[in-house]
């Protein structure tokens, strides 16, 4: 048995939870929009030929915001072909995943879809085959209310109401060499900074995230962060992070660390910031959007854009199916998340149906619920109030990827208001359970509501269309308050949440 002592305090706060930080990003890729979200011969399709099935699963998630519509497909993507009826919709070549693009569901469809499942659209423009105008007509189409050429098309198509899209993404991982019109960044932070002061003229008060580094592998790194804020930050608001993990090498101590490395990526991120704030004297605080996170076994799934490829629509691409160690690492990212709220003030689980997803479909059929979908509900649900920063006390241990990795992880959140306390605990032992210790007298808490989590003997245990229910949250009976301590075992390789109140 493995013992580890965690200490919250009321005062202790690191900056209120922030509801945007529960996202999600739909992408033309695969199956996340034809096949997953939208399938008219579906039986539980509505009228738009939506799946409601998918957007009861979206709404139990717990998600908030949606970027759309990517991702690299967003490199190559004119709007223009989403809209107006439907039959008159081109088909065109997506190159960033060698698919053919149908164009049934553009703008107006999927705006009406965020409105049935409760999200907050978040648009990214094209400016890796388009430019400054086309962000311009963008705008316009979605969010003036009338009048105007761009505006008037909108309301003729159907949509009477502008969609008042508030943030808005600058083009996607410009800095990637795969990206459609790849610029450096010197280029990339020139055309962000005009296309963001032009849209500023349009709407001072939009929100817009500049695109950061693709990863922190990239040998750009840092410095393509410095370059590009050079020249946008006083036009921009955020700036962009992306990470994807994957246990390597049957690696499996050092796969449950992986947080280690969003930690060092969010920190280098924000040390970018505030060195280019500092050089410009500005006293403009850009915050960070972590729009792309996620577990993705990139390795598995190998290149997508092989021109010797055949064309075809909504092709099965990285359906990866997710076991309890991924949802476990997954906990642990949205962990370090929220112990970050008061830097990463977005963020967008990549994706949401089917392709690297919480959710899975098959045609016709079923709908189900990945391993990972659990950690992301329950956070989104019980996260409220302020996020409390942790004084956590517990031995460590060696990894090959990241040095010493503590064997427990935690944060918790606090509300006032209701006088709720959620913690969320990661163990990442391997063979033995370890006993937390966790001081909430500060808090005032009075009773354990619930306590529940991921863990199960064979920790590659998978939700798949066979056996869609093997892991699901398991109740923690071993849960005991006394006198503001909370006690509680955690298995090897779990996730844990529990909820306290006054």
């Amino acid at each position: 048995m493995e013992y580890g002592s965690v200490s919250f305090e009321r005062d202790s706060v690191i900056a209120p939870v922030n509801r945007r930080l529960f996202g999600v990003f739909v992408e033309h890729l695969g199956r996340c929009v034809y096949e997953g979200i939208y399938e008219p011969g579906h039986p539980s399709a509505n009228e738009d030929g939506f799946r409601t099935d998918v957007i009861d699963l979206v709404r139990e998630l717990g998600a908030t915001a949606v970027r759309y519509p990517g991702g690299n497909f967003v490199s190559g993507y004119r709007w223009e072909d989403g809209v107006g009826p439907r039959e008159k919709r081109p088909v065109r070549r997506d190159l960033a995943w060698h698919s053919l693009e149908t164009n049934q569901v553009g703008l107006d469809e999927f705006a009406r879809w965020c409105t049935l499942t409760n999200l907050e659209l978040m648009m990214a423009v094209n400016l890796g085959t388009r430019g400054v105008q086309e962000a311009l007509d963008l705008l316009e189409y979605s969010n003036h209310p009338s009048g105007t050429t761009l505006s008037d098309l909108r309301i003729a198509n159907g949509s009477v109401e502008p969609h008042d899209v508030r943030m808005w993404c600058l083009g996607n991982e410009m800095d990637g060499p795969w990206q459609i019109g790849h610029l450096s960044a010197d280029d990339y932070g020139k055309l962000a900074a005009r296309t963001a002061s032009a849209m500023k003229m349009a709407d001072p008060n939009l929100e817009l995230v500049a695109c950061g580094s693709s990863g922190s592998a990239m040998p750009t790194f840092g410095e393509w962060e410095r370059v590009v804020l050079e020249h946008c930050y006083e036009h921009v608001d955020y700036v962009s992070c992306h990470a994807y993990y994957q246990e390597r090498e049957s690696d499996l101590g050092s796969y449950l660390a992986s947080s280690l490395d969003m930690q060092h990526f969010i920190e280098a991120v924000a040390a970018a910031i505030d060195h280019v704030q500092h050089k410009l004297r500005s006293k403009k605080e850009i915050k960070i959007s972590f729009d792309e996170w996620n577990i993705w076994y990139m390795s598995e799934d190998g290149p997508s854009g092989d021109a010797s490829q055949e064309w075809s629509t909504a092709p099965r691409l990285l359906e990866n199916a997710y076991s309890v160690a991924d949802a476990v690492v997954f906990g642990s990212l949205l962990i370090t998340l929220l112990k970050n709220s008061n830097r990463v003030t977005s963020a967008s689980l990549a994706q949401l149906v089917n392709v690297i997803a919480p959710i899975m479909t098959e045609p016709g059929g079923d709908s189900w619920r990945q391993t990972t979908f659990y950690p992301f509900a329950a956070t989104s649900r019980l996260a409220q109030g302020n996020v409390l920063r942790p004084r956590i006390i517990v031995d460590g241990y060696n990894t090959a990827a990241y040095g010493e990795a503590p064997l427990l992880d935690a944060v918790a959140t606090h509300s006032k208001k209701n006088g709720s306390t959620s913690i969320f605990l990661v163990n990442r032992t391997q063979d033995k359970p370890l006993t937390a210790r966790i001081n909430v007298e500060s808090l005032g808490v009075q009773s354990i509501t619930e306590a529940f989590g991921i863990h199960d003997e064979d920790a590659y245990a998978q939700n798949v269309f066979h056996e869609q229910n093997r892991v699901r949250p398991i109740p923690n009976s071993t849960a005991k308050l006394h006198n503001g301590i909370l006690t509680i075992v955690l298995p090897p390789i779990s996730w844990t949440a529990v909820s306290l109140s006054d």
